[in-house]
């Protein structure tokens, strides 16, 4: 890279991945801007286990080298660093209520869509108590939303919307038909704005795999 380009961070990111998705979300709201380097999970390049080892997306190696490797971390510090849309309201109004719900989201309901998803590698009855499980987080949300304002983060679109919605995506991806016959009409809207919206699409455009020499790719393009 050349001088100028090394004042950008660079996020090694993949398209379809929840974690990496939302950490893009954050960076377009915030309209940072970072050099993006697309990979392939089955062909990891060595310049990312090398700034990684644990070689999970999304990763962050800011330009004095320091490295946010959790999904979550990359979007507090794209939004600290500028947040015109507001996003962190809900996380500065109230951080313990943030932290409890993103834990849950990220620990136990994480697990249960692995399983669900992943079921054919566990006995069967596992991927149906995971979809159930799952399904019961899910029914929380739908009350949380019909309840207020439609989303989760306050009075619009924000932090826990962002961090939440690429992992409903792709429960729903698991069985879309089971998924739309359930009963959560206020999940089910919030979703659907979500993947009509300008926030999906400047996420969710294809890049080719970075590979050493390729030129550098800017993000938000």
């Amino acid at each position: 890279m050349t001088g100028q380009q090394q004042i950008y961070p660079v996020l090694w990111s993949f398209r379809r991945c929840p974690h990496a998705m939302r950490a893009r979300l954050a960076i377009a709201a915030g309209r940072s801007r970072v050099w993006l380097r697309e990979i392939l999970l089955r062909d990891k390049p060595d310049a990312f286990i090398a700034a990684s080892p644990k070689a999970t997306v999304p990763v962050l190696v800011l330009p004095d080298g320091a490295v946010i490797e959790e999904s979550r971390d990359i979007m507090i510090w794209a939004l600290q660093n500028s947040d015109p849309q507001g996003w962190l309201s809900v996380w500065q109004n109230d951080q313990p209520f943030c932290t409890r719900f993103l834990d849950h989201l990220d620990g136990p309901f994480k697990q249960h869509l692995d399983h669900y998803k992943y079921a054919s590698r566990f006995a069967a009855e596992v991927g149906e108590e995971s979809r159930r499980m799952g399904a019961e987080f899910l029914a929380e949300i739908d009350q949380k939303l019909a309840a207020g304002s439609g989303f989760l983060s306050g009075a619009g679109f924000g932090l826990l919307d962002a961090a939440t919605l690429p992992f409903v995506r792709q429960f729903r991806g698991v069985d879309a038909n089971w998924f739309d016959r359930r009963d959560w009409p206020a999940l089910h809207h919030w979703l659907g704005m979500f993947l009509a919206s300008e926030h999906f699409a400047a996420v969710m455009h294809k890049y080719p795999p970075w590979h050493v020499g390729d030129s550098a790719l800017l993000f938000p393009a």
